[in-house]
């Protein structure tokens, strides 16, 4: 994973996402490019923005706040030694894009351009944009995503935690988690006893597959004991002192998440360690 991609918002989790992007790099000897991201102007209020005072004083505003993103990506990225970007210079260093549009779609689409897209979590009360905009990352990049916890952990990737649960998307985050797995310090496979999951190999099977790449893996099996299956992967990976969980997205569709809850949600909500995620 040599390219990170880095949406920056005005949210106080920007700080804990540009740590864990910085201690990924370090880890990976990454590029890593911030862009502000910026949210498109609702039907509604665009007829509000219609006269020029209005629209003015909104411009204006945004570029103040595009400003103040940049100065605050490079001043992070300066504290903690790591270097602008330029000809033949060594990673980790760091690049800015100037010319993002507005839209969450951008995240999906501009994703695909990087081995990983590093973004805050959504909590419970994380506005719509920014769901979508993690949403568009998942389902339109082509890319995993990592969400970054509230809080910066003080290791990225050195215990890593793969739950387990049959399902192609699971697959898939294991596949692109793989760079990742090869460096890490302990990886262990985890299947939640009664929890949501499809019919596919068990996790001996993937911890047999993950021998033949030269990653040893243990095994781990929970009970769900009246925990929601996402509530469970995440008190194991606490327990074991994880720092990295790898979550395959949406085995179930999203409405139906909406509707009856499901491991994603739960995590993306609650996690309080960094989740690479993919779809």
């Amino acid at each position: 994973m040599k390219t990170l991609l880095v949406p920056l918002q005005d949210i106080p989790m920007m700080t804990a996402t540009l740590a864990v992007a910085v201690g990924l790099a370090r880890r990976s000897g990454a590029y890593i490019e911030g862009f502000p991201l910026r949210f498109g102007i609702p039907q509604y209020a665009a007829a509000e923005l219609a006269t020029g005072i209005l629209l003015d004083t909104y411009q204006v505003k945004s570029e103040a706040e595009l400003n103040d993103m940049r100065n605050f990506f490079e001043a992070f990225m300066l504290k903690h030694d790591v270097p602008r970007a330029t000809a033949g210079s060594n990673p980790p260093c760091f690049g800015w894009l100037e010319t993002a549009p507005e839209g969450e779609d951008f995240v999906g689409s501009y994703g695909r351009a990087f081995d990983l897209i590093v973004m805050a979590r959504s909590d419970i009360d994380a506005a719509g944009p920014h769901r979508r905009a993690i949403e568009s990352a998942l389902f339109e990049s082509g890319r995993p995503v990592l969400l970054a916890p509230s809080n910066g952990p003080r290791s990225v990737a050195t215990n890593i935690m793969i739950h387990w649960n049959g399902s192609t998307e699971q697959a898939r985050a294991n596949a692109f988690a793989m760079p990742l797995l090869r460096l890490a310090e302990r990886v262990s496979v985890l299947t939640v006893v009664g929890g949501q999951a499809v019919p596919g190999p068990s996790a001996g099977q993937i911890a047999r597959q993950l021998q033949y790449n030269g990653i040893a893996a243990s095994l781990i099996s929970v009970e769900l004991d009246g925990r929601e299956t996402g509530e469970a992967v995440l008190d194991a990976a606490r327990a074991h002192g994880c720092d990295l969980l790898i979550k395959g997205a949406f085995t179930r569709t999203r409405l139906r998440q909406m509707i009856f809850g499901g491991a994603t949600s739960y995590i993306m909500e609650h996690a309080d360690i960094p989740v690479l995620m993919a779809h």
